[in-house]
């Protein structure tokens, strides 16, 4: 039986902060979204890649079949720069690992299904990570 999760957090300061966290429009996400454009390329924001699979990409290129998640150094577990929480470890490095494995999962289902995956971490410099992703969608044209 899996141990089981708290469903409150522990205290209202974090509270507070993990409701603050955003799901889209993130400053690598905007950084990186303007990078691509400044390249030419035009793309669907937060959108999902296969309209029956319940996962969005952060950056979907429809024609070109190349869907680009930007991944969250603690959310995702960067192997560099991945922190351990001080507060309620177990529950975080539970979550990063079911975060992680759902990651191997998208990227798995979408590549069977003909799409190339682009995982940028935040860290990455917005400029080389904007040229990775215009290299593998011209190359589809």
């Amino acid at each position: 039986m899996p141990a089981e999760r708290p469903t409150k957090a522990a205290t209202p300061g974090v509270r507070k902060s993990m409701q603050s966290n955003k799901g889209r429009d993130t400053k690598p996400e905007l950084a990186l979204r303007r990078a691509v454009h400044a390249l030419g390329l035009r793309y669907r924001v937060s959108a999902r890649p296969i309209p029956t699979l319940r996962r969005t990409a952060d950056l979907v290129f429809t024609r070109a079949k190349v869907a680009v998640f930007i991944d969250g150094c603690f959310w995702h577990g960067c192997p560099a720069h991945h922190t351990k929480s001080a507060t309620n470890a177990a529950y975080w490095s539970e979550k990063v690992a079911t975060n992680r494995s759902r990651d191997a999962e998208t990227t798995r289902l979408l590549t069977e299904a003909g799409w190339t995956v682009i995982r940028i971490w935040e860290h990455e410099d917005p400029i080389e990570a904007a040229t990775r992703v215009a290299v593998a969608v011209r190359s589809t044209y």
